[in-house]
């Protein structure tokens, strides 16, 4: 059993990758962006999002007495579940305009560059971690682990308000 926590927290194996195991992580989540945005439904949407978070805090926290350490390097997971939060204002954005149902990956908010934009953002604001990503990695257990990259995502969506919706 623990073998397996330690195989979900780590990304399913990404985060044993010595390099930038956390960019690896977040590709990672960049995938499941794309499950949750296959449902076609925000509910689901959020629905799975919030299912992976609770995951994330349960399985990083179980994963950091597993190894000894405080939020390890090798646990993804939390980069993985936040990634999605990332789209949370243009996907709701978009099923408030369109009655409950998402756009299909390629359109609107899912083009190249703003996947690429949203990549990047996330990426410097969990490696930055202005107030208070870096305060709320002290948060006990999983949710430290976790929280700080919920509030990563959450400063991608304050970026997404300057972006033009029409």
């Amino acid at each position: 059993m623990n073998g397996l926590i330690l195989f979900l927290a780590q990304g399913f194996g990404t985060g044993r990758i010595p390099k930038a195991p956390g960019t690896l992580g977040t590709l990672v989540g960049l995938v499941w962006f794309a499950v949750l945005n296959a449902s076609g439904n925000a509910w689901v949407f959020g629905a799975g999002a919030l299912l992976g978070l609770a995951a994330s805090v349960w399985l990083c926290g179980r994963a950091e007495r597993l190894l000894g350490r405080t939020d390890p390097g090798s646990v993804v997971l939390d980069e993985i579940v936040a990634f999605p939060l990332c789209f949370a204002l243009p996907v709701v954005w978009a099923a408030w305009h369109s009655g409950g149902e998402l756009a299909p990956l390629g359109q609107r908010y899912h083009q190249w560059p703003h996947w690429l934009w949203t990549f990047a953002a996330f990426r410097v604001f969990d490696i930055w971690k202005p107030w208070p990503v870096r305060q709320s990695q002290r948060l006990p257990g999983g949710w430290g682990v976790t929280a700080d990259d919920v509030l990563a995502a959450g400063y991608v969506n304050l970026l997404w308000l300057m972006v033009p919706w029409s």
